[in-house]
């Protein structure tokens, strides 16, 4: 299936499917509010047949915004938005402790038929207005398939530490708060996906039990309010991300059905790691958006037959 792709420059990137969807809207705008933690976002993100599968600034946490990288603790600031947890004292409102991603630009932009790739390069500025990061971020949508009804979203980053110190990696559970280990990649889904059905590969687990667990891919169906019909959300690990011999550091699932419907990509759930000055780390996701309520089999198949 083709696509139209809408570049308003400043502003965001819309891809549109041929049957007239919009599926992917990503906002490189900066936001107004800094307590957010201002970088891009995916939001809103759609199935081909138009069902909305991200949440944004919803009640309970303003700075979730459908789909977006962030980092809960990094060396004292947080690049994640809203309240920081403190051990002993719980979450509290310390603004001079939030950070931000500037958008720097666009180093590659190719829009095919079917498919579109953009690099963004990016800078994490701690709150003071100190350069600690350089991100070369990697976007492409493609697999756009009505007859499946799904299509796939690869997310990649690589980052650099251009400080002159390591920077410490870390989640709310690295610093006391029991299977909390929120950080990376993150998803907040709209209210109707709150209780939703969570699984994963060779397991019965709910989300309960899948939380802060590992494995190649996670999957969350729903039953949409409004309309009538399922969507389902599949996010999946590049197979590097799992090999302890390439990847900086281990990976664990960050997932809630509820109160509120969320997953990460958590690349430091339990216990912190740092990257020294000068070097890199990278990690490659996949995430799958598809109209209807998928079964294991059906996820699995899928993403075998979609190579990296």
């Amino acid at each position: 299936m083709s696509i139209r792709v809408t570049h308003t420059h400043g502003e965001d990137i819309a891809v549109t499917a041929a049957n007239g969807t919009e599926i992917l809207r990503y906002v490189y705008r900066p936001d107004p509010d800094p307590f957010e933690s201002r970088k891009p976002y995916a939001h809103p993100v759609r199935t081909l047949s138009g069902r909305t599968v991200t949440g944004y600034r919803p009640n309970d946490h303003r700075w979730h915004k459908g789909l977006q990288m962030t980092a809960s603790h990094l060396s004292g600031q947080n690049f994640w938005g809203g309240n920081c947890y403190v051990h002993g004292q719980g979450y509290l409102r310390l603004p001079e402790r939030v950070g931000s991603m500037r958008h720097d630009g666009f180093s590659a932009f190719t829009v095919e038929d079917d498919r579109l790739s953009f690099t963004e390069d990016l800078t994490w500025i701690e709150n003071g207005g100190q350069e600690w990061a350089r991100e070369v971020r990697g976007l492409t949508v493609h697999g756009v398939d009505e007859e499946t009804g799904a299509w796939a979203l690869d997310w990649s980053i690589r980052l650099t530490n251009t400080r002159s110190e390591p920077l410490a990696f870390g989640s709310p559970t690295t610093a006391g708060r029991e299977m909390a280990g929120y950080t990376g990649l993150q998803w907040r889904g709209p209210r109707d996906f709150t209780g939703g059905t969570v699984f994963a590969p060779d397991t019965d687990a709910d989300a309960g039990k899948l939380m802060g667990t590992q494995g190649p891919w996670l999957a969350f169906t729903t039953e949409h309010d409004d309309v009538d019909g399922h969507s389902t959300l599949v996010f999946a690990h590049a197979p590097e991300n799992l090999d302890e011999t390439s990847a900086i550091h281990e990976s664990h699932w960050f997932v809630r059905s509820e109160p509120f419907p969320t997953v990460a990509f958590s690349w430091a759930f339990f216990e912190e790691f740092e990257l020294p000055p000068g070097e890199s780390f990278a990690y490659r996701y996949r995430i799958v958006v598809a109209d209807g309520a998928w079964d294991r089999d059906r996820v699995g198949t899928y993403l075998g037959g979609l190579p990296w």
